[in-house]
């Protein structure tokens, strides 16, 4: 009798192909199947689910190690939803079985994971029916454009291993297509967690950079400002940054809105 077959699990982020937290995540999953490696070659925080041209893309192989071995990785001069889609159509030999994207430097809460690329490249690998995990740590705005060694990605890690094991044994109710998880920075194994909602209210918010340019170039910086008089005690935000838990929040690759639709024909009138 021949073996099973070992589940193919694509892991893959925004920070880029060097990230210590692309590495953790493969770590955290490393013995739960076969690892596929794929990734942008650069940093591409807050590229959504974009995709750019997709002619004469290139694809390179590289090498990570993870535990104490050395496999290969492939890098797309693209954005994370285009590193998804090079890794399905070009790079895997069969389709994944799960697709972990992360783990991010930097919380993904409340209407701005519209814009990160986290949550973009796992809905891409969701769009191909392969359950998702977006995994983002907690970090300082210092630390969100960086690689930097500093951050323990050990809890963040953990919690990537749990939830990759539940994809893996479960199958998710079908409205479930992605699991996006925010892991506190000061979370431990121990640390709680809370399903959620995602938060009506902006978590991350544009200003003035106040920095002034000879050349005209404009910039604009950003800082994190929650409202917690309106804000939502089962969401993702209040979760994080109130109850210092880690937030496990569903998503659907369904936008639309959940009203009763008669009533809101009837709002609009005769079509």
């Amino acid at each position: 009798m021949s073996k099973k077959r070992k589940p193919l699990i694509l892991v893959t982020n925004d920070d880029g192909i060097h990230s210590p937290g692309l590495l953790a995540a493969a770590e955290a999953a490393h013995d739960l199947g076969e690892i596929l490696v794929v990734a942008p070659k650069h940093q591409q925080t807050g590229a959504g689910r974009s995709t750019f041209s997709l002619n004469n893309v290139l694809i390179r192989e590289e090498h990570i190690t993870i535990g104490d071995q050395r496999i290969s990785a492939f890098s797309v001069e693209g954005t994370p939803a285009q590193a998804v889609l090079y890794a399905l159509l070009e790079v895997a030999p069969r389709k994944p079985s799960l697709a972990i994207s992360g783990i991010n430097y930097g919380e993904n809460l409340g209407t701005g994971i519209t814009a990160s690329g986290t949550v973009g490249a796992a809905l891409e690998a969701a769009v191909f029916g392969i359950p998702s995990l977006a995994v983002s740590l907690e970090t300082s705005k210092e630390y969100h454009y960086s690689l930097s060694h500093d951050m323990d990605f050990a809890a963040a890690a953990f919690f990537t291993r749990i939830f990759a094991q539940c994809l893996l044994a479960v199958q998710l109710l079908p409205d479930v297509d992605v699991l996006k998880i925010d892991v506190p920075e000061d979370a431990t194994e121990q640390t709680p967690w809370r399903l959620t909602r995602v938060s009506r209210q902006r978590y991350f918010h544009p200003i003035e950079s106040g920095r002034p340019s000879s050349s005209g170039a404009s910039t604009i910086d950003y800082e994190t400002r929650v409202d917690f008089d309106t804000l939502e005690p089962d969401s993702d935000i209040f979760a994080l940054v109130k109850d210092r838990v880690v937030s496990v929040s569903p998503l659907t690759l369904d936008l639309s809105s959940r009203v009763d639709l008669r009533h809101l024909a009837q709002l609009l009138g005769p079509g």
